[in-house]
């Protein structure tokens, strides 16, 4: 067979000590984004509503001048 030392399939060059500090940099900032946004919006994507902790409940026996 031709090409004794040349192996099939993807060999990728190792990555350079600026190109690994730059990737954990931004791994770290998007994880501190993304815990951030879950502390601000978390109740939203677990379908609790802004309006529901504030009290104004809309049951029958509140008046409509209230609002």
């Amino acid at each position: 067979m031709a090409g004794h030392g040349w192996q099939a399939g993807f060999n990728p060059h190792p990555a350079s000590l600026r190109h690994r500090m730059l990737a954990q940099g931004l791994g770290g900032i998007m994880w501190f984004f993304i815990f951030y946004r879950a502390r601000q919006d978390g109740g939203k994507l677990l379908g609790r509503h802004p309006w529901d902790a504030h009290g104004h409940g809309h049951d029958t026996s509140s008046s409509a001048a209230h609002h």
